[in-house]
């Protein structure tokens, strides 16, 4: 086969194995279907990606959008790749039926998706963006703002947007001054500009809908005064048609990577005619708006791992097939070269890969179980259960594989040596792709902000116990499997760390050093990530062990896995105590730094 994109055996083994299918088949909510209609969703998402979004992603690559006359034209391509995402069903199919959704559950959703990103992430991109964008709608918009969007949207007729983002503000919503006057129509007169607006601007539908972040006149200051409004591309006209909303496309972004997926620059009421249409309540637009952004943070978080596992079987299947040098020892030098794979650093970058790879899979579909879970469970209490463990994976879901995945990108160009630094082979274009992941919907830095200074402490370290409550469990399958006592212990004596760690932070942030305690914020992130990657491979580790046993997996399969765990668990988990030393001591170089000094 040529690119598979991920390993099958991985997607029905962390589906079934570690996550448990079955567990969220009882659910209500998922009693339309069964394993057969899971199952034939995964087929045809992963032969969609595999035989149709992979061959198509050089080409797109080569060719970004332009923009001619105002309007941007995507690459031809993406015209006939759309169409097929759109008769999948992709948009729609977790959302509830009654608004044109299938109601999958998310973890197998994710699973999917992670085939498509894999396979071509610009393309999927359009799909994901809208049913993001229509979930607000969904889940805050009138009745009358459901009934004409919704339909338009989950089918893939309109898509849609998240324009957040404006020239002088970045990320720091708090700064937006895109404005919205009440008329007495009922609509909002918008004025504004908008930057780095992804797929804010195509051909393929007729519309787009852009979920936008503005201000009404005279709201408070600061984030506690933005509102969210339904912006469309083209407003409904009396009679059922589309006119002119004052949208205008001003600058498309000439990006490194990601380069199927137009990001462009907005400007909003240039003639004093763009309406908008307020969703939900006034002043409520940030609390909205970070449903959509923790969805996307996931999405994220799919997009790093696929980019890294697509990048991973490209290096695996080079380093099978390139010969080159020759095993240590070798004595005649007209003896046949060997394969690089044969090479101990070789294994090894391909070993870290592996590890990236599919313990940062494992923690997506881990983590979109529980989003299955915190909105379907039966039990309140494992709701709300849930709910905290998704609030606190989600930073790590997010960054950790955009990261590590970037690194781990970069090792399959090394495996390429100097063939993976040309445009010829595809890794190059995937590390430019990854890139992206640690900036949008929230740098790294804001995650780790977001993690300790708001998730790790959440009600008064619940979603810390919960979190130790999920990885002893792991290590007493792992003990009843017979895993090496020392992995388990390496990771139990990490999850003290973690704990201890948190408590001194917090005690120095509540004791009038909040910059002390956020000071290496990133570095505490990265501790907590390598901790919940550990996680993953010791259940995964136990797993193995467990079809080793009954012989229900092949073998060299699974010791595959376990090389994985013992990589993860003794090479990389160790790494905490530094991060944790550095965190405890506050350790000031760059606190200090006057920026007059560089």
């Amino acid at each position: 086969m040529a690119n598979p994109l991920f390993d099958d055996r991985d997607v029905d083994l962390i589906l079934n194995d570690l996550v448990g299918l079955d567990r969220l088949l009882a659910l209500p909510a998922f009693a339309g279907h069964d394993r057969e209609t899971l199952q034939l969703f995964l087929d045809a998402s992963r032969s969609l990606a595999r035989d149709r979004l992979f061959p198509a992603y050089r080409s797109i690559d080569a060719e970004p959008p332009r923009l001619v006359d105002g309007k941007v034209i995507v690459h031809p391509r993406m015209h006939e790749l759309y169409a097929q995402l759109r008769e999948l069903g992709v948009i729609a199919a977790p959302r509830p039926e009654e608004v044109g959704g299938a109601q999958l559950p998310r973890a197998v959703f994710a699973l999917a998706t992670a085939y498509l990103c894999a396979a071509n992430l610009s393309a999927y991109a359009y799909a994901g963006l809208t049913q993001g964008a229509a979930h607000l709608i969904e889940a805050f918009g009138s009745a009358e703002l459901r009934a004409l969007y919704l339909p338009r949207m989950y089918s893939g007729a309109w898509t849609g947007t998240m324009a957040l983002t404006e020239p002088q503000a970045g990320s720091s919503l708090a700064d937006l001054t895109t404005t919205a006057d009440p008329t007495p129509e009922g609509h909002y007169l918008l004025r504004g500009s908008k930057i780095f607006i992804s797929g804010g601007d195509q051909d393929l539908t007729e519309n787009i809908v852009h979920l936008t972040l503005a201000r009404l006149r005279g709201a408070p200051a600061g984030m506690k005064g933005v509102s969210l409004f339904c912006v469309p591309k083209r407003r409904p006209a009396p009679g059922g048609a589309l006119v002119d909303n004052d949208v205008a496309v001003t600058g498309v972004i000439h990006k490194i990577g990601w380069r199927g997926l137009p990001s462009v620059v907005l400007a909003y009421g240039e003639r004093g005619d763009c309406h908008g249409w307020l969703v939900g309540e006034p002043h409520q637009g940030i609390r909205y708006m970070f449903q959509m952004m923790n969805e996307a943070r996931i999405m994220v978080g799919l997009n790093g791992v696929a980019t890294a596992s697509v990048a991973y079987h490209e290096a695996l299947a080079y380093a099978r097939e390139r010969t080159q040098g020759r095993p240590l020892g070798a004595k005649d030098p007209a003896s046949p070269p060997v394969p690089i794979i044969e090479h101990a650093d070789v294994r090894r970058m391909l070993l870290r890969q592996k590890a990236i790879v599919e313990g940062g899979l494992a923690l997506l579909v881990r983590a979109s179980a529980h989003a299955d879970l915190a909105e379907h469970a039966t039990d309140p209490a494992e709701r709300a259960r849930s709910a905290l463990l998704l609030d606190l994976l989600t930073p790590i879901a997010k960054s950790f594989p955009a990261e590590a995945g970037f690194e781990a990108n970069a090792l399959a160009l090394q495996i390429h040596g100097g063939y993976g630094y040309s445009s010829e082979y595809l890794p190059e274009a995937w590390l430019r792709d990854q890139k992206l992941n640690s900036i949008h919907e929230g740098t790294t830095g804001i995650q780790a902000a977001d993690l300790l200074g708001r998730r790790a402490l959440a009600q008064g370290g619940a979603a810390l116990a919960a979190l130790g409550a999920e990885i002893a469990q792991a290590t007493g399958r792992a003990r009843r499997a017979g895993i090496d006592a020392a992995w388990i212990a390496e990771l139990e004596r990490a999850v003290g760390t973690v704990g201890a760690l948190t408590a001194t932070l917090a005690k120095r942030g509540m004791g009038g050093d909040p910059a002390g305690m956020m000071l290496h914020a990133r570095d505490y992130l990265e501790l907590f990530s390598i901790v919940v990657i550990a996680w993953q491979w010791i259940e995964l580790a136990a797993i193995a062990k467990e079809a080793l046993a009954a012989g229900t997996r092949e073998a060299g399969y699974c010791e595959a896995k376990l090389a994985a765990a013992q990589y993860w668990l003794r090479t990389e988990l160790p790494r905490i105590d530094h991060l944790a030393r550095l965190c405890e001591t506050a350790e000031d170089s760059y606190a200090r730094l006057d920026p007059a000094w560089l």
